[in-house]
């Protein structure tokens, strides 16, 4: 049987792992990006049905995590980008900094495993375990601050007829049909392995799989949102200033980091952009603090006749005349006339790169990356909120946008309360030179389109050295630019005015929480009825 042989489980696992690698977007030299998600996203539950067969709890959830881990410090090389290259540890070290997010993920994909093992002969062993599989995503993206990075549904971010189900239940929804259609196409390989399944039998049961796959497919193509009867339409300009991660803080560098972001800015403004939106951490400099940064930009704004939204450095000061007291990741909105109209402070902060979790016993050890931005750890914000900026002309009424910073887009539940607050459009600013030249920036806009789809709002994404995007409310990405290029987008964008279209927008994780009731009802289920047998 092809599960109990050591040798095959072993191939099963191993093309687990690399189904799990190969469901996200990468970059390769002399290959660029390429994407095979829409494949390999199915495969890797199938396969690891088929390696974990007959294994006990403990054994799959042994044989679970090394699959995973092996896939994962695969996955996560950027890590060694991140910390050697611009955090400054030695190569040593940062050979072994992709092992602990492999080893975080890796226990939530041995819990998945033993709860598999537990259910593979049940009836229900498809739905249950599809909910158990969308139970343990949740959980790795809430837990300890979560990170949800390489959730199996982003493998289906270029499946635009799924991508309606997002609206419901946000990326979980896809990584219930991923899951789900792959498990019962690992079983449905055990059972004509076995011989218990017959041609005709087979033939039925994968046609049952691929009716089921076809279906949610007509039914997503199907759905539809009621339009906004009268969005606002406003010109809207990403700015991609190509700045090196390396010279973003470099005082000598202040003024040449400046003087691209008001030429490409001025290149936006010809193009007729209404709004104008620079990347996170964009400003060489303190807005609030240098008089002579803040009249430059408001002359900027004056210039262009347009709506600045400029990531930098936030501040809050203990006195009149004491110096700062806290540090802020931050998105500043300047009006036409120059003047600083508001500031929102990212709430979700990254965990090493702004803070050090744990300071009083990892401070000694550990240092954030972004010493640039605070010279200890940055400051969260209170909450994500919508902000308020003018329309198409000066005497229009205001329009909400949400303006979600870096990190905070891989949180879906925190997204869409920007959405829910109001918001009718996002302004995405981000800073992904960190990750150099490979798969995590391709990787992360297939994060930031999901966005889209869930709340049913224009993205407009504004990346340090790229992929800056537009990205419609369907998640489809309209507009790209290249990595590592500076370059401007302008597009006009909807920004609607009605309340928040979408179920997944006003309610949040209710699919989700179902799947996470349901698996630990059947679960439950299960323990009954072994006692009972027991019994």
């Amino acid at each position: 049987m092809i599960a109990r042989s050591p040798g095959a489980r072993r191939l099963a696992l191993a093309l687990y792992a690399l189904a799990t690698l190969l469901s996200f977007p990468h970059e390769l030299p002399g290959i660029g990006a390429f994407d095979l998600g829409l494949l390999f996203a199915w495969l890797g539950p199938a396969a690891l049905v088929v390696g974990l067969d007959g294994l006990s709890p403990r054994a799959a959830a042994r044989a679970g995590f090394l699959a995973s881990f092996a896939a994962h410090v695969l996955l996560f090389h950027w890590f060694i980008v991140v910390t050697v290259g611009y955090g400054g540890m030695p190569l040593v070290l940062g050979l072994l900094s992709p092992l602990l997010p492999a080893y975080w993920v890796a226990q939530f994909s041995a819990l998945f495993a033993a709860i598999w093992a537990r259910v593979a002969g049940r009836r229900w062993a498809v739905p249950l375990g599809a909910c158990a599989w969308v139970a343990v995503d949740w959980l790795r993206g809430w837990l300890l601050g979560g990170f949800p990075w390489a959730t199996l549904g982003y493998a289906l971010h270029r499946d635009v007829p799924l991508l309606a189900w997002t609206r419901f239940g946000g990326v979980y929804a896809l990584s219930f049909l991923a899951a789900g259609v792959g498990l019962a196409l690992g079983l449905l390989m055990l059972r004509m392995r076995r011989r218990l399944e017959g041609r005709a039998g087979a033939l039925r049961s994968a046609g049952t799989i691929a009716a089921f796959a076809v279906g949610v497919h007509v039914v997503g193509a199907l759905l539809s949102l009621p339009a906004d009867p009268d969005p606002a339409r406003i010109r809207i300009a990403a700015i991609q200033g190509n700045i090196d991660q390396g010279e973003k803080w470099d005082a000598a560098r202040r003024e040449r980091i400046l003087e691209t972001y008001l030429r490409l800015s001025g290149a936006a403004g010809a193009q007729g952009a209404d709004w104008i939106v620079w990347p996170e951490t964009a400003i060489p400099g303190s807005l609030e603090w240098d008089p002579e940064m803040r009249r430059r930009i408001a002359a900027l704004a004056e210039r262009q006749d347009a709506l600045l939204v400029l990531g930098g450095m936030g501040i809050e000061f203990a006195s009149d005349e004491g110096g700062p007291s806290a540090y802020y990741d931050s998105a500043f909105v300047v009006g036409r006339d120059g003047a600083i109209q508001a500031r929102y402070d990212k709430t979700q902060l990254v965990p090493f790169g702004e803070f050090v979790p744990l300071r009083g016993l990892l401070g000694r050890v550990f240092h954030s990356l972004a010493r640039g931005l605070s010279p200890n750890d940055v400051t969260p914000g209170p909450a994500p909120r919508a902000l308020e900026l003018s329309g198409e002309d000066p005497g229009a009424a205001a329009l909400r946008v949400g303006v979600p910073i870096c990190y905070e887009l891989l949180f879906p539940d925190l997204v869409r309360r920007f959405a829910a607050d109001g918001a009718g459009v996002l302004l995405a600013v981000t800073n992904d030179a960190w990750y150099g030249r490979t798969g995590a920036p391709h990787q992360f806009l297939a994060m930031t389109a999901m966005r889209s789809a869930e709340t049913a709002r224009y993205t407009v994404r504004a990346a340090n050295t790229g992929i800056s995007a537009i990205i419609d409310d369907r998640g489809r990405v309209l507009e790209r630019s290249a990595l590592f290029e500076e370059a401007v987008i302008v597009a006009e964008v909807p920004v609607s005015r009605s309340a928040p279209a979408t179920f997944y927008a006003r309610f949040g994780d209710v699919f989700a929480g179902s799947c996470i009731l349901g698996a630990l009802a059947g679960l439950l289920g299960d323990r009954l009825r072994s006692r009972s047998r027991r019994g």
